[in-house]
């Protein structure tokens, strides 16, 4: 079942239908960014709820220099029902996520993208090649204890043009919950 993208591939490409009743095509947002965070989520997770207010922040400080986050939730909804499609537009209302939140019910992405925990983070280039995979920072408890904004630094790094200094940490999170 382990396939995963490597740093330096490029990234698979997908087509997910969004909370806002689109379907969405990474290859259409590869055109219009110079960075794209792909982040796996999901709505019971402790870890990603502790995340949220940091993805968000993410996403307000570097949109205007062509950075787009996009949440996937690739959970299994007959373990978890709270990650069901159904249950995503309510979460996102509540948490006021300013990003989009697609659902992966196949699970097809995130094992494509070798994620496995939730929030696993991906950064990928505009030309779509995976250049950071991992963890958001060094501390899901405390955000104002963090000394290794891993994703921020990686963000900024790409959009400057240079490679980011850690292209690859552990993740902090719940497990992906695989279908049966």
């Amino acid at each position: 079942m382990e396939t995963s993208t490597s740093i330096g591939s490029y990234a698979p490409d997908f087509e997910l239908p969004g909370i806002d009743g689109s379907v969405h095509h990474l290859a259409n947002y590869l055109k219009h960014h110079r960075a794209i965070g792909v982040v796996f989520i999901c709505n019971h997770c402790p870890y990603v709820k502790l995340y949220l207010d940091r993805l968000k922040q993410l996403q307000a400080d570097f949109q205007w220099q062509g950075f787009l986050m996009i949440g996937l939730n690739p959970n299994d909804e007959k373990q978890f029902p709270q990650d069901s499609f159904e249950h995503m537009k309510p979460f996102a209302a509540a948490h006021e996520l300013n990003f989009l939140y697609l659902r992966d019910v196949t699970q097809d992405v995130a094992q494509t993208f070798g994620a496995t925990k939730t929030p696993h983070a991906f950064l990928l280039d505009q030309t779509g090649v995976l250049r950071y995979r991992g963890a958001i920072d060094d501390n899901a408890q405390n955000p104002q204890a963090v000394k290794h904004p891993y994703l921020r630094n990686a963000i900024a790094q790409v959009l400057n043009d240079q490679p980011p200094l850690f292209a690859s940490t552990e993740p902090i999170g719940c497990s992906v919950k695989w279908r049966d």
